[in-house]
Protein backbone atom coordinates (compact mmCIF):
# COMPACT_ATOMS: atom_id res chain seq x y z
CA UNK A 1 0.00 0.00 0.00
CA UNK A 2 1.29 3.70 -0.94
CA UNK A 3 1.81 5.39 2.38
CA UNK A 4 1.03 8.70 2.76
CA UNK A 5 3.43 10.81 5.46
CA UNK A 6 1.74 14.16 6.00
CA UNK A 7 3.10 15.85 2.45
CA UNK A 8 5.23 12.97 1.73
CA UNK A 9 4.29 9.82 -0.89
CA UNK A 10 5.86 6.57 -0.75
CA UNK A 11 5.10 3.45 -3.67
CA UNK A 12 4.52 -0.10 -1.89
CA UNK A 13 8.04 -1.18 -2.46
CA UNK A 14 9.76 1.45 -0.47
CA UNK A 15 10.81 0.30 2.65
CA UNK A 16 11.87 3.91 4.96
CA UNK A 17 14.34 4.43 7.89
CA UNK A 18 13.05 6.14 10.74
CA UNK A 19 16.14 7.61 12.23
CA UNK A 20 15.84 8.33 16.28
CA UNK A 21 16.40 12.06 17.72
CA UNK A 22 15.99 12.56 21.33
CA UNK A 23 15.58 15.77 23.11
CA UNK A 24 15.88 14.20 26.19
CA UNK A 25 18.95 14.41 28.71
CA UNK A 26 18.25 11.05 30.57
CA UNK A 27 17.62 8.59 26.68
CA UNK A 28 18.50 5.05 28.13
CA UNK A 29 20.76 4.57 24.78
CA UNK A 30 22.84 8.09 23.87
CA UNK A 31 22.30 9.36 27.77
CA UNK A 32 21.38 12.82 26.57
CA UNK A 33 24.22 13.50 23.54
CA UNK A 34 21.19 15.44 21.66
CA UNK A 35 19.23 16.84 24.51
CA UNK A 36 21.00 20.69 23.78
CA UNK A 37 19.30 21.59 20.56
CA UNK A 38 22.27 22.15 18.44
CA UNK A 39 23.34 18.86 19.16
CA UNK A 40 19.95 17.21 18.31
CA UNK A 41 19.66 19.31 14.68
CA UNK A 42 23.38 18.22 13.99
CA UNK A 43 22.07 14.45 14.58
CA UNK A 44 19.24 15.52 11.73
CA UNK A 45 21.59 16.34 9.89
CA UNK A 46 23.61 13.91 10.25
CA UNK A 47 20.89 11.22 9.51
CA UNK A 48 19.43 13.34 6.76
CA UNK A 49 22.97 12.56 5.22
CA UNK A 50 22.70 8.95 6.09
CA UNK A 51 19.77 8.43 3.85
CA UNK A 52 17.36 8.67 6.20
CA UNK A 53 13.93 9.37 5.27
CA UNK A 54 12.00 10.05 8.94
CA UNK A 55 13.23 11.69 12.24
CA UNK A 56 11.94 10.91 15.15
CA UNK A 57 11.63 13.92 17.57
CA UNK A 58 11.23 12.80 21.15
CA UNK A 59 10.86 14.48 23.96
CA UNK A 60 10.36 12.05 26.77
CA UNK A 61 12.10 9.10 27.12
CA UNK A 62 9.88 5.77 27.20
CA UNK A 63 11.04 4.71 30.51
CA UNK A 64 10.01 5.41 33.97
CA UNK A 65 11.68 8.76 35.35
CA UNK A 66 11.03 12.41 36.11
CA UNK A 67 7.43 13.73 35.53
CA UNK A 68 7.46 15.98 32.27
CA UNK A 69 4.09 17.72 32.00
CA UNK A 70 2.60 18.45 28.28
CA UNK A 71 4.36 22.22 28.37
CA UNK A 72 7.66 20.89 29.08
CA UNK A 73 7.44 18.41 26.20
CA UNK A 74 6.26 21.34 24.18
CA UNK A 75 8.94 23.36 24.67
CA UNK A 76 11.37 20.39 23.68
CA UNK A 77 10.09 19.67 20.48
CA UNK A 78 7.48 22.12 19.06
CA UNK A 79 9.82 24.88 18.28
CA UNK A 80 12.48 22.53 17.14
CA UNK A 81 10.11 20.63 14.38
CA UNK A 82 9.75 24.15 13.35
CA UNK A 83 13.57 24.43 12.96
CA UNK A 84 13.93 21.09 11.52
CA UNK A 85 11.00 21.79 8.85
CA UNK A 86 12.42 25.04 7.58
CA UNK A 87 15.90 23.45 7.07
CA UNK A 88 14.38 19.89 5.62
CA UNK A 89 11.44 20.77 3.19
CA UNK A 90 11.76 17.13 1.85
CA UNK A 91 12.30 15.09 5.71
CA UNK A 92 9.31 13.17 6.92
CA UNK A 93 9.30 14.96 10.80
CA UNK A 94 7.40 12.20 12.93
CA UNK A 95 7.32 12.97 16.71
CA UNK A 96 6.97 10.55 19.31
CA UNK A 97 4.21 11.41 21.84
CA UNK A 98 0.87 10.49 23.13
CA UNK A 99 -0.57 13.91 23.70
CA UNK A 100 -3.10 15.33 21.66
CA UNK A 101 -2.07 18.42 23.11
CA UNK A 102 2.00 18.18 21.91
CA UNK A 103 0.43 16.92 18.63
CA UNK A 104 -1.50 19.86 18.06
CA UNK A 105 1.63 22.01 18.23
CA UNK A 106 4.02 20.22 16.65
CA UNK A 107 2.01 19.66 13.41
CA UNK A 108 1.01 23.05 13.23
CA UNK A 109 5.07 23.48 13.35
CA UNK A 110 4.97 21.00 10.30
CA UNK A 111 5.26 17.47 11.95
CA UNK A 112 4.33 14.96 9.24
CA UNK A 113 3.47 11.88 11.67
CA UNK A 114 2.38 11.18 15.34
CA UNK A 115 3.81 7.95 16.60
CA UNK A 116 2.37 7.49 19.52
CA UNK A 117 4.45 4.84 21.63
CA UNK A 118 1.52 4.20 24.28
CA UNK A 119 -1.43 2.63 22.29
CA UNK A 120 -3.79 5.56 22.03
CA UNK A 121 -3.83 6.74 25.99
CA UNK A 122 -4.45 10.08 24.79
CA UNK A 123 -7.99 9.33 22.42
CA UNK A 124 -8.27 12.66 21.30
CA UNK A 125 -4.67 11.99 19.29
CA UNK A 126 -6.41 10.31 16.21
CA UNK A 127 -8.75 13.69 16.05
CA UNK A 128 -5.62 16.03 15.60
CA UNK A 129 -3.88 13.63 13.48
CA UNK A 130 -7.20 14.17 11.04
CA UNK A 131 -7.42 17.76 11.50
CA UNK A 132 -3.75 18.27 10.34
CA UNK A 133 -3.73 15.37 7.69
CA UNK A 134 -0.85 13.67 9.51
CA UNK A 135 -0.23 9.89 9.49
CA UNK A 136 -0.40 8.18 12.55
CA UNK A 137 1.61 5.28 14.53
CA UNK A 138 -1.02 2.65 16.42
CA UNK A 139 0.97 0.34 18.94
CA UNK A 140 0.22 -2.38 20.47
CA UNK A 141 1.56 -1.93 24.66
CA UNK A 142 -0.88 -4.28 26.01
CA UNK A 143 -3.07 -1.71 27.95
CA UNK A 144 -0.20 -0.52 30.54
CA UNK A 145 0.38 2.68 32.10
CA UNK A 146 2.33 5.10 29.69
CA UNK A 147 5.82 5.26 31.22
CA UNK A 148 5.31 1.85 33.07
CA UNK A 149 7.71 -0.91 32.86
CA UNK A 150 5.32 -4.11 32.27
CA UNK A 151 6.04 -6.72 35.53
CA UNK A 152 4.98 -10.55 34.95
CA UNK A 153 2.24 -9.84 31.70
CA UNK A 154 0.79 -12.29 30.41
CA UNK A 155 -0.85 -12.89 27.03
CA UNK A 156 -3.10 -16.17 25.55
CA UNK A 157 -1.71 -15.18 22.18
CA UNK A 158 0.65 -12.12 21.96
CA UNK A 159 0.51 -11.81 18.57
CA UNK A 160 -3.30 -11.97 18.15
CA UNK A 161 -3.18 -9.51 21.20
CA UNK A 162 -1.06 -6.90 18.93
CA UNK A 163 -2.93 -7.63 15.79
CA UNK A 164 -6.14 -7.05 17.15
CA UNK A 165 -5.13 -4.00 19.51
CA UNK A 166 -2.88 -2.27 16.73
CA UNK A 167 -5.95 -3.36 14.12
CA UNK A 168 -9.01 -1.82 16.33
CA UNK A 169 -6.92 1.61 16.56
CA UNK A 170 -6.69 1.98 12.89
CA UNK A 171 -9.70 1.49 12.37
CA UNK A 172 -10.58 4.36 14.81
CA UNK A 173 -8.36 6.66 13.38
CA UNK A 174 -9.63 5.79 10.31
CA UNK A 175 -13.07 6.77 11.30
CA UNK A 176 -11.60 9.67 12.72
CA UNK A 177 -10.79 11.17 9.58
CA UNK A 178 -7.39 9.60 9.07
CA UNK A 179 -6.55 8.75 5.31
CA UNK A 180 -6.09 4.96 4.96
CA UNK A 181 -2.40 5.70 3.57
CA UNK A 182 -1.27 7.27 6.58
CA UNK A 183 -2.32 4.61 9.51
CA UNK A 184 0.61 2.15 10.67
CA UNK A 185 0.67 -0.23 13.46
CA UNK A 186 3.03 -1.22 15.51
CA UNK A 187 3.65 -4.49 17.65
CA UNK A 188 5.94 -2.26 19.63
CA UNK A 189 8.86 -4.42 21.25
CA UNK A 190 9.32 -4.29 24.53
CA UNK A 191 6.29 -2.08 25.55
CA UNK A 192 3.92 -4.12 27.75
CA UNK A 193 5.89 -7.35 26.78
CA UNK A 194 8.72 -9.50 28.44
CA UNK A 195 11.32 -10.52 26.09
CA UNK A 196 10.06 -13.76 25.16
CA UNK A 197 6.70 -11.90 23.78
CA UNK A 198 9.04 -9.50 21.60
CA UNK A 199 10.85 -12.40 20.20
CA UNK A 200 7.13 -14.18 19.45
CA UNK A 201 6.30 -11.01 17.91
CA UNK A 202 9.55 -10.82 15.37
CA UNK A 203 9.38 -15.06 14.36
CA UNK A 204 5.11 -13.90 13.68
CA UNK A 205 5.92 -10.34 12.26
CA UNK A 206 4.12 -12.11 8.97
CA UNK A 207 1.03 -12.55 10.48
CA UNK A 208 0.81 -8.52 11.09
CA UNK A 209 2.06 -7.74 8.07
CA UNK A 210 -1.03 -9.55 6.25
CA UNK A 211 -3.25 -7.42 8.03
CA UNK A 212 -3.00 -5.19 5.22
CA UNK A 213 -2.02 -2.14 7.41
CA UNK A 214 1.91 -0.56 7.20
CA UNK A 215 3.95 -2.46 9.99
CA UNK A 216 6.78 -0.31 11.60
CA UNK A 217 9.41 -1.75 13.87
CA UNK A 218 11.35 -0.50 16.93
CA UNK A 219 13.85 -3.09 17.16
CA UNK A 220 17.14 -0.60 17.58
CA UNK A 221 19.04 -1.77 20.92
CA UNK A 222 15.92 -3.07 22.70
CA UNK A 223 15.52 -5.02 26.06
CA UNK A 224 14.61 -8.15 24.34
CA UNK A 225 17.94 -7.77 22.07
CA UNK A 226 20.11 -7.46 24.99
CA UNK A 227 18.82 -10.29 27.10
CA UNK A 228 18.52 -12.97 23.93
CA UNK A 229 22.82 -11.98 23.62
CA UNK A 230 23.42 -10.81 27.65
CA UNK A 231 24.46 -7.71 26.41
CA UNK A 232 24.43 -4.53 27.56
CA UNK A 233 23.11 -1.57 25.31
CA UNK A 234 26.15 -0.16 23.93
CA UNK A 235 26.87 -4.12 22.22
CA UNK A 236 23.87 -4.38 20.68
CA UNK A 237 23.73 -3.53 17.29
CA UNK A 238 24.71 -6.93 15.60
CA UNK A 239 21.34 -8.65 17.18
CA UNK A 240 19.59 -5.10 15.76
CA UNK A 241 20.39 -6.20 12.90
CA UNK A 242 19.86 -10.04 12.89
CA UNK A 243 16.11 -8.72 14.45
CA UNK A 244 15.92 -5.95 11.16
CA UNK A 245 16.62 -8.76 8.72
CA UNK A 246 13.77 -10.90 9.98
CA UNK A 247 11.64 -8.38 9.81
CA UNK A 248 12.29 -7.30 6.62
CA UNK A 249 12.06 -10.86 5.42
CA UNK A 250 8.74 -10.81 6.75
CA UNK A 251 8.05 -7.63 4.55
CA UNK A 252 7.84 -4.56 7.78
CA UNK A 253 7.83 -1.48 6.01
CA UNK A 254 9.38 1.01 8.74
CA UNK A 255 12.36 0.60 10.75
CA UNK A 256 12.98 3.12 14.36
CA UNK A 257 16.91 3.41 14.11
CA UNK A 258 19.80 4.52 15.89
CA UNK A 259 22.06 2.99 13.04
CA UNK A 260 20.53 4.50 9.85
CA UNK A 261 23.50 3.00 7.34
CA UNK A 262 23.78 -0.37 8.61
CA UNK A 263 20.30 -0.77 9.20
CA UNK A 264 19.66 0.46 5.15
CA UNK A 265 21.82 -2.00 3.74
CA UNK A 266 20.47 -5.19 6.27
CA UNK A 267 16.87 -4.39 5.52
CA UNK A 268 17.99 -3.83 1.38
CA UNK A 269 19.75 -7.12 1.55
CA UNK A 270 16.77 -9.10 2.90
CA UNK A 271 14.85 -7.34 0.40
CA UNK A 272 16.40 -8.21 -2.22
CA UNK A 273 16.56 -12.02 -1.19
CA UNK A 274 13.57 -11.99 -0.75
CA UNK A 275 12.48 -11.18 -4.38
CA UNK A 276 11.01 -7.43 -3.09
CA UNK A 277 14.28 -5.26 -4.77
CA UNK A 278 16.41 -6.05 -7.68
CA UNK A 279 20.10 -5.72 -6.82
CA UNK A 280 21.93 -2.52 -7.41
CA UNK A 281 24.35 -4.16 -9.55
CA UNK A 282 23.93 -7.57 -11.14
CA UNK A 283 27.17 -8.20 -13.57
CA UNK A 284 28.77 -10.87 -11.70
CA UNK A 285 29.02 -14.20 -14.74
CA UNK A 286 27.32 -12.08 -17.18
CA UNK A 287 29.87 -9.86 -18.74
Amino acid sequence: MTLKLGRHEFDDQQTLMMAIVNRTPDSFYDKGATWAEDKAFDRVTQVVEQGAEIVDIGGIKAAPGVEIDAAEEIRRVGSFVGRVRAAFPDLVISVDTWRAEVGRVVCAEGADLLNDAWGGADPELVDVAAEYGAAIVCTHTGGVRVRTRPHRIEYADVVASAITDTVAYAERALAAGVDRRSIIIDPAHDFGKNSFHSLELTQRLDEMVATGWPVLVSLSNKDFVGEALDLPVGERLLGTLAASAISAWHGARIYRVHEVVETRQVVDMANVIAGRLAPKRAIRGLS
